[in-house]
């Protein structure tokens, strides 16, 4: 393979058969059981990265279901959200994310900088219960409930929250040196293309555990201050670079 064909081609690792594509990277039905809740301020003011700012003490911890994605197939994450703002704009920052497939972890990381691990996550329907539940291993480590479909939501208000609200990654990829990093960016993108078939609120219920590994309790919940349940297509967005540490 020529040098010139390598700089025209070469888009993600490996490089004969990336797992990142240059795709719409479309969701189907995707679903969510989200639980909103207060946690130690003092805990996000330590792992909220600069330039971002800290705006609150409340979290989002996310169960999803993917049953229907392009290039990925299907799959089911779990991770913590935190509000933020950057350039006076409210937004959220991805902290910790684990999933079941290996393709999105790939993807994810290489193109935007998703905090993706692999981990055991599932979204269910327990008789009158949304169910959410995440291992790390063999190792619970959250357990995430609402009562189902108590209270419908406007779907528009959702959709339009979802599509509006910037959301911030920080991309790191190491050198081959194993000292420097050849990547350390603060990735911005948006969600497109959503339309919302329903959303729901109910009385929740969030039980986060202690792990090494996998320290989602490092934010512990002091008070749950809601549940969202919603099902909904979308497009991920491609991201831009809004802070390049290696700059500064």
């Amino acid at each position: 393979m020529k040098i010139a064909d390598i700089k025209q081609n070469a888009f993600a690792m490996p490089l004969t058969s990336p797992s990142a594509l240059q795709i719409d990277y479309k969701f189907k039905n995707r679903e969510y059981l989200i639980i909103s809740y207060e946690t130690d301020y003092d805990a996000l003011q330590a792992i909220v990265p600069e330039p971002l700012k800290v705006i609150s003490n409340v979290v989002k911890f996310e169960f999803m279901k993917m049953p229907d994605a392009h290039g990925f197939g299907s799959f089911t994450e779990a991770g913590q959200v935190i509000e933020v703002e950057f350039d006076g704009k409210v937004g959220t920052y991805s902290h910790m994310m684990f999933l079941d497939n290996l393709a999105p972890i790939a993807a994810g990381r290489e193109i935007w900088g998703f905090p993706k691990k692999y981990a055991n996550p599932k979204l269910e329907i327990d008789v009158d219960t949304v169910l959410g539940t995440l291992k790390y291993n063999s190792t619970p480590i959250a357990t995430g409930t609402m009562g189902f479909k108590y209270h419908s939501l406007d779907k528009q208000e959702v959709q339009a929250g979802m599509e509006s609200i910037p959301n911030y990654l920080i991309k790191i990829i190491p050198h081959a040196n194993g000292v420097d990093k050849s990547v350390c960016q603060l990735v911005r993108y948006f969600l497109k293309d959503v339309t919302v078939h329903g959303a729901w609120t109910g009385p929740a219920a969030l039980q986060l555990f202690e792990h090494a590994l996998a320290p989602v309790a490092g934010l512990p919940v002091r008070k749950v201050i809601g549940g969202t349940h919603l099902v909904a297509d979308l497009t991920l967005g491609f991201g831009d670079v809004v802070y390049d540490y290696l700059e500064d």
